[in-house]
């Protein structure tokens, strides 16, 4: 199939390297003149495992490559998957600005044309915008309406930054939401060879998924939290009771984020919530337990920063800086937020994270940090020299070289672990002291 992507942020950029290896020829769309020349030269613009082997084949073979012109691409397309940001807007709605722009776009694009052309969207949005919103705007702009030459669907996605490659080929399921059939085997043939069930439903059905999982998700890492706070200050280890926990799979509860750390954090859960609440309160609906998450994980970095800070101590070490490790995306990540609260304190912060290099960030990404720690470049360093800075060494993330910097660790110094590092075979000397045990 020939495909046109638009936006190449971290699902674009994966869909669209998995979809070329599969043999499908995939024209990656973006505003980011960066970022295309980084696709044609046959490099990933963003961090992930997997990624660079498959931008290089992609560029060799020719069956992927990027243009910054939306409407020459759509031309020379079969269909157009759209995966631009959905970002919270400063009250928690949901910001379509981009999403509504490339569908008018795509409008103009296939107004006249009689050749059959399915739209997918990708991009994260809430139940009903699709019918409500996108399509409209989509029939206005073609000067027709959704039928036989025009069909929408909508396909979500369950990667996870840092194993998305991983998680393309071997997703849970595939779930497509479609106007009609036509258009819904359109999009199911992408996804050939793929071993997972292929559920095929309604637009909202599969838009409400999306955010079902989502906060999911975020409910686990707080509700995990929760009781691991609770469990240190009555001198139990947390996450042995969440491995006990954990052996209860009769009830289909999944392990995954079910352990006690620091605050959650990336580009969907934290914005996601922020949407499904303001929706809910615009619709006067009460969900007590959703609009309790975000205050818990705001508690959970407030705690974080008051082991630091209730030391006394000023010069502190952070090990990590993404909200996860195997990532470069530092959008919402707590640690920003760590970082930027104890700068703004007047502590003298040394940074190491291996996956952060200033010059290499792009799009949102980069205007994310740039508006957080404009100075960021001169606060990162080598794990050695921040370790050999601080008094307070703060493990965020989880890189092996971690392990052995913290057991070379001396006796003045003390170490806040906010991950839940593994067992060492060298202790070291220092105090370790964990977030919730």
């Amino acid at each position: 199939m020939k495909l046109a992507i638009c936006g190449m942020g971290y699902v674009g950029s994966v869909t669209a390297a998995c979809l070329a290896k599969a043999g499908h020829h995939v024209i990656g769309v973006d505003v980011s003149p960066e970022k295309v020349c980084m696709i044609q030269d046959g490099v990933s613009p963003v961090i992930e495992e997997g990624l660079p082997s498959l931008y290089e084949e992609g560029a060799r073979t020719g069956r992927l490559t990027a243009t910054l012109d939306l409407e020459a691409a759509v031309e020379r397309s079969d269909a157009t998957m759209v995966a631009v940001g959905t970002p919270s807007q400063p009250n928690g709605s949901l910001d379509t600005t981009a999403l509504e722009r490339v569908c008018e776009q795509l409008g103009r694009a296939l107004r006249g044309r009689t050749r059959p052309h399915t739209l997918i969207v990708r991009s994260t949005v809430l139940p009903g915008t699709t019918r409500s919103l996108l399509i409209p705007i989509l029939e206005e702009a073609a000067g027709k309406p959704c039928g036989e030459e025009m069909g929408v669907c909508y396909n979500p996605e369950f990667m996870r930054e840092g194993t998305s490659v991983k998680d393309f080929y071997t997703p849970p399921f595939t779930v497509i939401g479609s106007t009609d059939d036509r258009h819904a085997a359109v999009a199911r043939a992408l996804y050939e060879g793929i071993d997972a069930p292929l559920e095929c439903t309604s637009i909202e059905i599969a838009e409400m998924l999306k955010y079902s999982c989502n906060a999911f998700h975020a409910l686990k890492i707080a509700f995990a939290n929760e009781i691991g706070d609770f469990a240190a200050e009555h001198g139990v280890d947390g996450r042995e009771v969440m491995r006990l926990l954990c052996l209860d799979r009769k009830l289909n509860i999944s392990p995954a984020y079910l352990r006690p750390g620091f605050a959650f954090g990336g580009s969907c859960l934290p914005k996601d919530l922020r949407a499904m609440l303001y929706r809910a309160r615009q619709q006067d609906l009460e969900l007590p337990l959703l609009s309790s998450i975000l205050p818990s994980n705001n508690a959970q970095l407030q705690r974080g920063l008051n082991m630091i800070m209730e030391d006394g101590r000023s010069r502190i070490a952070l090990l990590g800086l993404t909200f996860k490790s195997g990532t470069d995306d530092l959008r919402e990540s707590p640690y920003v937020e760590l970082a930027e609260t104890l700068l703004g304190k007047g502590y003298d912060v040394r940074i190491h994270d291996e996956n952060v290099a200033t010059a290499r960030l792009v799009g949102a990404n980069a205007a994310y940090i740039n508006r957080r720690i404009p100075h960021l470049t001169r606060l990162l360093t080598s794990v050695e020299e921040a370790v050999e800075h601080a008094e307070i060494v703060v493990v965020c993330t989880g890189q092996p070289e971690y392990v052995d910097a913290i057991s070379r660790c001396r006796p003045d110094q003390k170490v806040i672990d906010l991950l839940g590092l593994p067992k060492r075979e060298t202790e070291p000397v220092c105090p370790v002291k964990g977030i919730a045990w």
